[in-house]
């Protein structure tokens, strides 16, 4: 299989030195021994650590050799980067040099099979139980003060932020074994055939782009940084230009460094909701639970939308019932979390609901990080 893989990788650096569509991306490889081994690394766990340090230089996937810079389009890029940021040609080409084709992670961004349905049980269970609540529980102890100052400074709540930290890395612990250079180049330059292949070509060529602006800024080494198989990097999982558009010291030591600072993690997670909209002075609660009435006329209202856009006259009469009374004077949506064969939970949820959804675009996602912020907040002493 590894050869099989190298060959194809091999064709592809041929084929893009003319400027055709690469040949890895034309008749997309089997999966690779790595790719299961990276599935399979998912479900190891690791020491919980308040201040996760990266890990070691040969603890990541090495992926294939590939001369990337034979390749019309990364010759493009580092034209682009040379004109638009200054950075010198060698010194890229040098860079370009050392990356490495990963084939696993061109598997892992592949859609799911269809068919299967959605069960917000299962889901949610992955990431509301006993191991990652405890942990949440240690995290918000020995970082109470740091999320406070954020609570008080941004107006989200330390919950939402631990539940946010928690969901996507337990604190720390899983932060991804992948060299963020090899993923953002592979997924720039070989993404598997899809029909948003063109524009999620595009996002990844600017996130590569923003990982070599912020190494310069910070002084890092690009190959330094580690992260998950779609290059988002540290305790909160930003992608690199979130980083550089939300990343926050908040530790004051005069570097953003979202990969061993919990209280910059902290920070830059209350920055990122801020912008994208988060309310402070909101009232109420972020969802409340909600039944619908069996003439269906709230259909219309349960669209996937990422929008309150509903007044809570608009959802009652619509048949849509909350267990008390929604704040007026403000925009709702109605969110319908699919239980596979099981009946469908409703929630109606205000602008702050959707405003999670902006950090991973999803309902189950937004109502985990809630569950699970609620769930540590519960289990804590009491003082």
């Amino acid at each position: 299989m590894r050869k099989k893989t190298l060959i194809t990788v091999l064709l592809a650096a041929t084929v893009a030195a003319t400027g055709m569509l690469p040949a890895a991306v034309l008749a997309a490889p089997a999966e690779s021994a790595k790719a299961k081994k990276a599935k399979a690394a998912k479900k190891g766990k690791k020491k919980p650590a308040t201040r996760a340090a990266p890990a070691a230089a040969s603890d990541y996937y090495t992926g294939e050799f590939v001369n990337f810079n034979q390749w019309q389009e990364v010759r493009a890029f580092t034209d682009d980067m040379v004109a638009r940021h200054g950075f010198t040609r060698p010194e890229l080409e040098a860079l370009m040099g050392n990356v490495r084709y990963l084939d696993s992670v061109v598997q892992l961004v592949k859609p799911a099979p269809p068919g299967k349905p959605k069960n917000w049980t299962a889901y949610s269970n992955r990431f509301i139980e006993p191991i990652r609540i405890a942990a949440g529980v240690r995290f918000w102890n020995e970082n109470a003060d740091t999320l406070a100052r954020a609570e008080a400074l941004y107006g989200v709540p330390a919950e939402i932020l631990a539940g946010v930290i928690g969901v996507e890395t337990i604190y720390g612990r899983d932060t991804g074994r992948f060299r963020v250079i090899d993923t953002l180049t592979t997924l720039a330059f070989a993404y598997p055939l899809a029909p948003n292949r063109d524009a999620r070509m595009a996002f990844f060529r600017g996130e590569l782009e923003a990982t070599l602006l912020y190494a310069r800024q910070t002084g890092i080494d690009p190959q330094s940084l580690q992260g998950s198989f779609a290059g988002a990097v540290g305790l909160p999982q930003f992608m690199p230009s979130n980083i550089l558009k939300y990343g926050v010291d908040f530790d004051g030591d005069g570097h953003i460094d979202l990969r061993n600072s919990t209280a910059d993690a902290i920070g830059s997670v209350a920055s990122f909701l801020v912008g994208h909209g988060w309310q402070r002075e909101q009232p109420g609660q972020i969802v409340y639970p909600a039944t619908v009435s069996p003439a269906r006329a709230w259909e219309r209202h349960a669209d996937g939308s990422l929008e309150a856009k509903f007044r809570p006259e608009d959802l009652t009469a619509a048949g849509v019932v909350t267990t008390s009374t929604l704040p007026s004077g403000m925009f709702y949506g109605l969110v319908d979390l699919q239980n596979g064969s099981e009946p469908t939970e409703y929630w109606v949820a205000s602008n702050n609901f959707y405003t999670i959804t902006q950090y991973n675009r999803s309902y189950f996602y937004a109502m985990s990080v809630i569950e699970l912020g609620r769930a540590i907040r519960l289990a804590r002493p009491v003082p």
